[in-house]
């Protein structure tokens, strides 16, 4: 008697390779495949029955503990008789569960701003801060509208512009893959014009582009000012001017700007706000892959100054600096959720590494909060 053919391997949709995952697999098993078995670094981390499908298979869901950060994910699937095959998920960088997007109403925490306001307020220069926790809601701000130089933390618009206007996410090793792996991982000031001038032509069009898609959204207290020079909802948390660094001209943002954009990605990575609707081309394909480059920036600690040596904290920024400006923004995600920091600082005689010491400072302090707020 003929032995059976090989079971043949899963059709894997998610996770995928160079994207962030909040546990989710999913995908089509095989005609005859009757379980799905998840494993990660040798370890099953879920398991599923399943029907035998037609002939076109079955498709399965389910939801996994994944290990915070890189991993790679092996999904097995197995016939009746025990035979079966796996398919390998390579470059994921895993993120918590309790971190998954979804809306939830601001609030300004009162025992957070007397914490955090402040130490922004004293630092020997012009600070502004915002941070919320994404997971319930409270959060606190000070000075978050005005304006400051922008220096690189703009290029997280200029990615998400030109991925709106991009078929599909950058194929490792092209060359618009490697624009953008300069641009996000290094901050490489000519990459960012570059993909400027692939979008549209040139890097003032390619501004005006991304000037469009932050007002698309909201956000009007950004301006993408020409390229880099290249040497060889409504808010319930008050958000205002407290006091305006006076610098000149050029790109601006403001923390609140920032750290909205911020968060706008994290909801489309799950399918949701304002970016999915103003910018349909944006998907959450797109906004997973970012979120997985901005996993892998290679920076000197900001936000993460303490943070990133806790077990099961990961931070997600990415950082501006000129010789009077200092920022850095991002997303802070721990097992309990996840929370958005922008901190900006200024001063006419120049910055250091106090304005990093300061960012730290204020993330460390808005964990401190939501951690105990979850308890």
């Amino acid at each position: 008697m003929d032995a059976a053919p090989p079971l043949p391997p899963p059709a894997i949709e998610q996770p995928a390779p160079r994207q962030v995952s909040y546990g989710v697999v999913s995908g089509r098993a095989a005609p005859g495949a009757t379980r799905v078995i998840v494993s990660t670094g040798g370890r099953v981390v879920g398991a599923r029955w399943i029907r035998a499908g037609s002939k076109r298979g079955r498709r399965f869901w389910l939801r996994v503990p994944l290990p915070m950060g890189d991993v790679n994910v092996r999904v097995t699937t197995l016939a009746h008789d025990g035979t079966g095959s796996s398919s390998v998920v390579r470059d994921v960088f895993s993120l918590p569960a309790a971190a998954q997007p979804r809306f939830v109403r601001s609030r300004e925490d009162p025992v957070l701003k007397r914490s955090i306001s402040p130490l922004v307020r004293g630092y020997s220069g012009t600070g502004a801060y915002y941070v919320q926790s994404l997971t319930t809601g409270g959060g606190a701000a000070w000075n978050a509208r005005a304006r400051f130089p922008a220096a690189s933390t703009l290029k997280l618009a200029i990615a998400v512009t030109a991925l709106a206007g991009h078929s599909g996410i950058p194929a490792r090793g092209s060359y618009v893959g490697g624009l953008f792996d300069r641009m996000i991982t290094v901050s490489d000031d000519e990459a960012a014009n570059l993909v400027e001038v692939w979008m549209a032509g040139s890097t003032s069009a390619g501004s005006a582009r991304v000037n469009a898609m932050m007002r698309s959204i909201g956000l009007v207290d950004s301006i993408m000012y020409g390229g880099y020079e290249v040497r060889t909802p409504s808010a319930h948390i008050p958000v205002r001017v407290d006091e305006q660094p006076y610098w000149g001209v050029g790109k601006y943002t403001t923390a609140w700007d920032m750290t909205q954009l911020w968060r706008a990605i994290w909801l489309a990575s799950g399918n949701r706000g304002p970016l999915r609707k103003a910018q349909p081309g944006f998907t959450p394909a797109d906004a997973r892959y970012l979120l997985w480059l901005l996993a892998h920036v290679r920076d000197q600690r900001k936000l993460d100054t303490s943070l990133r040596d806790r077990p099961g904290i990961s931070v997600l920024h990415k950082a501006g600096w000129i010789s009077d400006a200092r920022h850095d923004t991002g997303l802070v995600f721990w097992r309990g959720g996840v929370f958005v920091a922008g901190v900006m600082t200024w001063r006419s005689w120049g910055v250091g590494l106090s304005s990093d010491r300061l960012a730290g400072r204020v993330a460390s302090l808005a964990y401190k909060r939501f951690h105990a707020l979850r308890g």
